[in-house]
């Protein structure tokens, strides 16, 4: 990816990745909702090498300005090859079992505005018959658990989206990554007691970087977690709802 639109760029796995890409001399227009914050990860991926960067603050719930947003960064950099979403918040469980608008909030931001921006983008790169989308879910999305379901339900929709959107793209040659993170030791993740599972947002943004460039369909960051996913869909249904996750 040489020119990349990067939405919640100011996230801690976003800002991991920025680094990377600019050390490539990739071209960057960078989205978050702190224009401070946005302003530094701008002069760092600038000091870093990138070839062209440009910044726009937005509050990416604010899904009717989607489009546009879009259209400003494709004329920005002259073009997009590649675009990594990013944008997305943990949310509180038992405010969202109290309140459909607490769980709204995790659904608008998680899933409805990832799908607002990909319907462009994906439009865009199918008429150019090039791209790379790369999309950050969670392993959260792949079952359903008592501690975090309204997330796990966003972003599994969110996976599920991909799955039909890559199948949709793949002939006209362009790629749909489904990143699929467990744990990381991000600022969403303060409040989260840390044990030997949680990654750093360094290590899940190589892994990202290689996985846009091998195009992978789907891919576990760190890769321990696809067995670990893998076993815990196997559980049954009968024994799984006894279980305290």
């Amino acid at each position: 990816m040489k020119k990349v639109l990067v939405l919640g760029a100011t996230s801690a796995i976003a800002q991991s990745t920025v680094r990377l890409l600019a050390a490539r001399g990739a071209a960057l227009y960078l989205v978050g909702r702190n224009a401070e914050r946005l302003d530094a990860v701008a002069k760092d991926a600038r000091t870093r090498g990138a070839s062209k960067v440009e910044t726009e603050a937005l509050d990416l719930d604010d899904l009717a300005q989607h489009e546009a947003l879009v259209e400003r960064a494709t004329v920005a950099l002259g073009g997009l090859d590649g675009a990594l979403l990013a944008h997305g918040i943990l949310g509180n469980q038992e405010a969202a079992q109290r309140s459909f608008a607490e769980a709204e909030k995790v659904l608008r931001t998680n899933f409805l505005s990832a799908v607002s921006l990909l319907t462009p983008l994906a439009n865009r790169f199918e008429a150019q018959k090039a791209g790379t989308l790369v999309v950050i879910s969670s392993v959260a999305g792949d079952r359903g658990r008592q501690s975090n379901y309204v997330y796990g339900a966003s972003k599994g929709a969110l996976s599920v989206f991909l799955q039909g959107l890559r199948n949709r793209l793949a002939r006209s040659g362009v790629a749909v990554v489904t990143v699929k993170p467990g744990f990381v030791d991000t600022p969403m993740t303060a409040d989260v007691k840390k044990n030997a599972l949680f990654a750093t947002p360094d290590k899940v943004a190589r892994g990202i970087v290689r996985a846009a460039d091998s195009r992978k369909d789907e891919v576990y960051l760190p890769g321990f977690w696809s067995p670990i996913m893998f076993a815990i869909r196997s559980i049954p249904e009968r024994v799984f709802k006894r279980m305290k996750l």
